[in-house]
């Protein structure tokens, strides 16, 4: 047990020596060296007087800086502790001796000066017995660089949250210039060791140097092309265009600048880089094999598809090892990849063909993943037959539907039209609208989409019934003359059922690609990126909302940084993969026009699609008209056990409304978020005013819920249900087949054939699935919500008890999820395939399990 060593001065001043001790890493544990060996060898490093640790009072100011709390003398690492639990890989602990005056009273920061000539990571220090607190704790997880970097030391305070007004005045001045550093001043290009959050628009996707091919949109800053702001890095503008920022070379990879705290922990890269390369590695060496095979880039069968996982593949030999490397999409890891011709491990068989190779093609499945899939969160209930479009008539013509009441009538069980929609049964997936303003230019390229509708009817045993596709192409005489639609209703056998499972394919293309660029991307992890910046720029680490929202912004900004370097970028993995193509952003931009943080709220969504109303006498106060919709069902019980939790938190701190009003940090907060993070959006009346406690408690609700179970929902089920392409495929090459033509004709011998020629080949499959699978994934350190990375992230009792119960609700809730997907009555929750819904249940273990809500937007 650490003890205070208490000793009388001859000047009558009582100090003591207070014992602390000190967790830190350091760097070179990202470079995956054995930590323990290296600190033996070189303890030296940090013994002695490199690293220095100041007390700072938190009850007296200094007279001669007048405002800042009394310093104690510098204190030094002096002990290497080699017994201590809890620690985790690359983690060392030291002891540190802290001589302090009574006469100062409570420390409540704690100063760094860090002399060596390398940075080290600084996870807490704490201080046992001072004064009349058993233990001070600084839950630091930082990264401190060298001082020659810093105008001032590195400064970190205690676990205790205080409102602006209540901050001690000798801690006050700290924390305003704490602040006013991670603002930083706008200027210069940022470096790895500098801790500014700034904002920045999309300008660095394109790389117009390389030519026209690699030109792209800014993004955000008009009203024509607006987004959220991502984090600024204030690299040069390119030759060609001032107004784009040059990009990364490619052999620094992932050295995109964010904030250093920010970037991925050694556990999360070395999973990330560990995966990515055996994805990369066997995928495109089947890509290359391909070249030996009678059809050289498509698959023949569906046993072609199915030998990616049953098969395994082996790389090819003879000199084909380089050409593999010259195909790698990530040059940053090249130098990781060692090609020698060994056997490869085959992929994951996918949860959706685990049980049943087939029952992936059926209607009741098709159906189904609308409401227990990836994107379960656009389906809405139809309230007017036909359906009408929100398109401006002046210049796209009449979009609205062509399905008749002659399409379904036939399929609603003896029920009207009129009387199924009375009936709330009639439901519509609808992505026609979103697509018709971008089909015309996504076809001009090697993609073939359509606006797709999708009509579909609530049967009696609480399954949906599809009843009529409608594919829609803009008139060839222009797009003010309409649309030009097809409609295609249910067969099963024949030319027809043929013609049924492209149409049902085609509806799976617009649908994956609107999940991955608008619903995915766009909705949760740029949506997310905004609130990151803006609470790190003006909410303290004392402030009580920083500690509420901090452990859900978690590694956000680096996996974002990432995706603007690999994946969203001109000619990136998903230009190549999912159908938009060069034109992914910037429809994602179109669709970010339409975004209302509010709605984002998942009570508000639902009602909004029409798919629940509010109902007093409903459990949480919300009748779904779909009974059987797990997203919705486990959803809820999500959703309102975050509010509860948030709402116990914010209450704690602020007792009225007047004190959220009052806040000037969160005040600022708020203002940063609307005007600069999102402020495309700045001029819409919608936000919150952030005036009242309730108004706090909804928008922290909201953001939390955005960046956990949202995310969740929408991410961690790619690979079970679209790790087999056929079921969600990204692309389609080529139309639906017109009567006489050779590809009608080879749908009465073939059809297969026809279908996987269709959609994605087999190198854009491959490398569709070896992200997905990347995505998919939980890392090996990942934190869930209901928990804490720290016990000690706040000194507060109720809190900690209210989190306490938040926790025991999140495992209630498991075992609900549980129960009702081994309950037969709720069809939806598993299928035809048998894939129970698990996406909202809370905890996971590490790897591809098709489950888990991590506190962030992290993958």
């Amino acid at each position: 047990m650490m003890h205070k060593i208490v000793e009388t001065i001859s000047n009558d001043e009582i100090k003591k020596a207070i014992k602390g001790k000190v967790i830190l890493m350091k760097k070179n544990v990202l470079d995956f060296n054995d930590f323990n060996a290296s600190i033996i060898d070189g303890i030296s490093e940090f013994l002695g007087k490199k690293i220095s640790f100041q007390l700072v009072s938190a009850v007296h100011t200094d007279p001669e800086t007048g405002s800042n709390g009394k310093l104690g003398k510098p204190s030094y690492l002096k002990k290497w502790v080699t017994n201590l639990s809890g620690l985790t890989a690359g983690e060392s602990a030291f002891e540190v001796n802290f001589e302090w005056s009574e006469n100062f009273g409570v420390p409540g920061a704690i100063t760094v000066k860090n002399e060596h000539n390398s940075q080290f990571y600084l996870k807490t220090v704490s201080l046992e017995n001072v004064s009349e607190h058993s233990t001070i704790n600084f839950v630091c997880n930082s990264w401190v660089y060298p001082a020659h970097l810093y105008t001032t030391d590195r400064v970190f305070f205690t676990n205790k949250a205080y409102l602006p007004h209540e901050t001690p005045a000798p801690l006050s001045k700290y924390r305003e210039d704490e602040l006013e550093f991670l603002r930083g001043n706008g200027e210069g290009e940022l470096k790895e060791w500098d801790r500014v959050y700034d904002y920045a628009y999309y300008n660095d996707l394109g790389d117009p140097d390389k030519g026209e091919k690699y030109v792209r949109q800014v993004l955000g800053g008009s009203s024509e092309y607006p987004y959220p702001r991502r984090g600024r890095t204030g690299r040069s503008p390119t030759k060609s265009d001032p107004n784009t920022e040059s990009r990364l070379p490619l052999v620094k990879g992932l050295d995109v600048y964010v904030p250093r705290d920010e970037r991925f922990g050694h556990l999360k890269m070395s999973d990330f880089l560990g995966y990515a390369l055996k994805s990369l590695t066997q995928d495109l060496a089947v890509g290359l094999e391909s070249i030996f095979d009678k059809t050289p880039n498509e698959f023949d069968s569906f046993k072609d598809e199915l030998d990616l996982y049953e098969g395994g593949n082996k790389l090819p030999l003879d000199g084909l090892a380089e050409k593999i490397r010259e195909n790698i999409p990530f040059e940053f890891l090249k130098a990781f990849l060692q090609v020698d011709g060994a056997p490869l491990f085959k992929l994951p068989m996918p949860d959706v063909i685990k049980e049943d190779k087939t029952a992936w093609r059926t209607d009741e499945e098709f159906a189904r993943e609308m409401l227990a899939g990836v994107n379960p969160i656009i389906i809405r209930r139809l309230q007017e037959f036909p359906p009408v479009s929100k398109l401006d008539p002046e210049t796209y013509g009449n979009q609205n539907s062509s399905i008749t009441k002659e399409h379904i009538e036939p399929n609603l069980d003896g029920l009207s039209v009129d009387e199924v929609i009375q009936k709330n049964r009639l439901f519509i997936l609808d992505h026609h609208d979103t697509l018709m303003p971008y089909v015309a230019r996504i076809n001009s390229t090697s993609s073939k989409i359509y606006a797709t509708r999708t009509i579909l009817f609530l049967k009696d045993d609480g399954t949906l019934k599809p009843l009529a596709i409608e594919l829609s192409l803009p008139h060839p005489e222009g797009d003010q003359m309409g649309a030009v639609s097809r409609v295609f209703t249910p067969a099963l056998d024949g030319v027809e059922g043929s013609i049924w499972q492209l149409a049902k394919a085609y509806v799976a293309v617009s649908d994956s690609g609107h999940h991955q660029m608008i619903s995915h991307w766009s909705q949760t992890h740029a949506v997310i990126e905004p609130f990151v910046i803006a609470t790190n720029r003006q909410l303290s680490v004392l402030h009580p909302i920083y500690k509420l929202l901090h452990p859900h912004f978690c590694y956000t900004m680096d996996i974002n940084a990432v995706a603007r370097q690999i994946l969203l970028n001109a000619e990136g993995l998903l230009e190549k993969t999912v159908f938009p193509g060069k034109f992914a952003m910037e429809w994602s931009s179109a669709m970010y026009k339409n975004w209302i943080f509010a709605d984002q709220a998942l009570p508000r969504d639902l009602v909004k699609r029409g798919m629940a109303v509010e109902d007093s006498e409903s459990r949480h106060g919300y009748k779904l008209l779909i009974e059987d919709y797990p997203y919705a069902m486990d959803g809820l019980e999500i959703w309102f056990a975050i509010e509860t939790w948030v709402k116990e938190y914010c209450s704690f701190y602020y007792k009225s409304d007047d004190m959220v009003s009052t806040d000037t940090e969160l005040q600022s907060w708020w203002k940063d978020i609307r005007e600069k993070g999102h402020g495309d959006k700045k001029d819409e009346k919608w936000w919150p005013e952030m005036k009242t406690v309730d108004e706090l408690t909804q928008t922290c609700t909201t953001i939390i819920w955005i960046a956990s179970a949202l995310h969740a929902a929408l991410n961690f089920g790619q690979y079970p249900y679209a790790g087999y392409h056929p079921n969600r495929p990204t692309k389609s090459r080529q139309f639906m087949p017109e009567p006489n033509s050779p590809e009608y004709e080879e749908l009465k011998t073939n059809p297969d054939a026809v279908f996987l020629k269709t959609i994605s080949n087999k190198l854009q499959t491959l490398l569709g699935i070896s992200l997905i699978e990347l995505l998919s994934r939980h890392s090996s350190d990942e934190v869930y919500l209901g928990q804490r990375d720290s016990p000690n992230w706040t000194v507060d009792n109720e809190p900690l008890e209210a989190f306490e119960r938040f926790g025991k609700k999140l495992e209630e809730i498991e075992d609900g999820i549980m129960e009702r997907n081994n309950n037969g009555e709720w069809k939806n929750r598993v299928g035809p395939v048998k894939l129970p819904y698990t996406l909202l249940y809370p905890t996971s273990g590490e790897g591809l399990t098709g489950r888990g809500i991590p506190n962030s937007t992290s993958i």
